[in-house]
C-alpha cells in the first residue's frame, strides 16, 4: 500500500469537514445542557416569582402575583417554558435578570470583556510558565532545580484557587499593602490603563498560579519522554550542544500533545476564574455567575452556564484544530 501524500488542499478540506463535525456534535450538546437547566429548575423548591417580590409578596395583591406567574409561565410545563426560551434566546433575547434588574444581554456584554481580559492574561502568563519551568525541570532532571520545581507544583495542584487568592490577598494587600486587594479602580476613579493593570496583578497572579503546575508537569513528563527518541539521542550523538538538543528536537516533538491539554484545561480555568472573580472583586462574568445563584437568578444562571459549555467545547474544537494543523493525519483520519 502506497503511503498517502498529505496535499495541501485535502488538508484543508479535510481541517474544514473536521471542524463541521465537531460543531454539529457541540449543537445537541448545548440543547442538552441548557434543557437540564429548566428540568432543574422547575425541580428546584425555590419560586422565582416569591423571589422576585422577596417580602413585599406578603402585601402583593394575589390577583397580580397571579398575572406575573402567567407572564412568565412559571406554572407551563417544562417543555413549554423550554420551547419558549429556546425560540426568544434564538431571537436574541435571553430574558431579563431578577437579580441585578437589567437584561440578561445587557449584563453579559457589560461584564464579558473584563472576564476576558482576565482569562487571557492569566491563561497566557501560565502557559509561559508551564513551558519554562517544565522545560528547565526537564533539561536539569534530578537536580535541585527540578526537585524544587516538581515540588512546588505538586503542592500547588493540592490547594485551592480560593484559597490561593485569599492568602495572596491577606499578604499583598492586607499586609505589605503593596498592591490593591480587588475591583478594578480605585474609589470612583474612572477606569484607566495604567489602574486597571494594578488591579490585574494578584488576580491574573493568582489564576496563572493555579493553572501553571498542570502545563508544567505535562511538560516536563512530555520532554523526559523526548529525550529517549531516536531523533534526540541522534542530535546529541552529533555534538549538538545540549540546550539546542532540547529547544530544537526534544521540545518541537513535546508540544504537539500539549495542545490537546489546553483544551482539556478550560473547565478547570472557568472554575478558577470564577473563584479568583469572587475573592478579588473583579466585574467578570464568573462573579456574575455566583451573584445569579446566591439569588436563584434563572434566567442569568441558564444563559451564563450555556455560555461557559459553549466557551468549553470552543476550547476543545481549537485544541483539536491545532492538533490537526500540527498534525494533518489527524484531520484526515476523522
Amino acid at each position: 500500500m502506497e503511503p498517502r501524500t498529505l496535499d495541501a488542499e485535502v488538508v484543508t478540506r479535510s481541517i474544514g469537514l473536521f471542524t463541521l463535525r465537531r460543531l454539529a456534535f457541540a449543537v445537541p450538546v448545548l440543547l442538552v445542557v441548557s434543557f437540564a437547566l429548566f428540568v432543574l429548575a422547575k425541580a428546584s423548591p425555590f419560586d422565582p416569582v416569591e423571589r422576585y417580590f422577596g417580602v413585599r409578596i406578603i402585601g402583593a395583591s394575589p390577583e397580580r402575583v397571579a398575572q406575573l406567574r402567567e407572564n412568565w409561565g412559571v406554572d407551563e410545563p417544562v417543555v413549554a417554558q423550554y420551547w419558549a426560551w429556546l425560540r426568544h434566546a434564538l431571537a436574541g433575547d435571553l430574558g431579563d435578570s431578577l437579580s441585578l434588574q437589567q437584561p440578561v444581554s445587557a449584563v453579559i456584554g457589560d461584564r464579558l470583556g473584563w472576564t476576558v481580559l482576565l482569562v487571557s492574561v492569566g491563561f497566557t502568563l501560565a502557559l509561559v510558565l508551564g513551558l519554562v519551568l517544565g522545560t528547565f525541570a526537564a533539561w536539569r532532571q534530578g537536580s535541585w532545580l527540578d526537585r524544587s520545581i516538581t515540588g512546588s507544583c505538586y503542592a500547588l495542584e493540592a490547594a485551592p484557587v480560593f484559597w490561593l487568592g485569599l492568602a495572596v490577598l491577606y499578604v499583598f494587600a492586607l499586609q505589605l499593602r503593596w498592591l490593591p486587594g480587588g475591583g478594578v479602580t480605585t474609589g470612583s476613579e474612572p477606569p484607566s490603563v495604567g489602574g486597571v493593570a494594578v488591579h490585574m496583578v494578584l488576580p491574573v497572579a493568582v489564576l496563572a498560579i493555579s493553572q501553571a503546575p498542570w502545563f508544567v508537569l505535562f511538560v516536563r513528563q512530555n520532554l523526559l519522554e523526548s529525550f529517549t527518541q531516536d531523533h534526540v539521542i541522534g542530535a546529541r550523538a552529533r555534538g549538538l550542544p545540549d540546550h539546542l538538543v532540547v529547544s530544537g528536537h526534544a521540545l518541537r516533538t513535546s508540544l504537539l500533545p500539549f495542545l490537546t491539554l489546553l483544551g482539556a484545561r478550560l473547565p478547570e480555568l472557568i472554575t478558577g476564574a470564577l473563584l479568583v472573580e469572587t475573592v478579588f472583586s473583579w466585574p467578570g462574568i464568573a462573579r456574575a455567575t455566583v451573584e445569579a445563584a446566591l439569588n436563584v437568578d434563572f434566567a442569568l444562571l441558564g444563559a451564563l452556564t450555556v455560555m461557559a459549555t459553549g466557551v468549553v467545547l470552543l476550547g476543545n474544537l481549537l485544541a483539536d484544530v491545532l492538533y490537526a494543523l500540527a498534525d494533518p493525519r489527524v484531520a484526515l483520519d476523522g
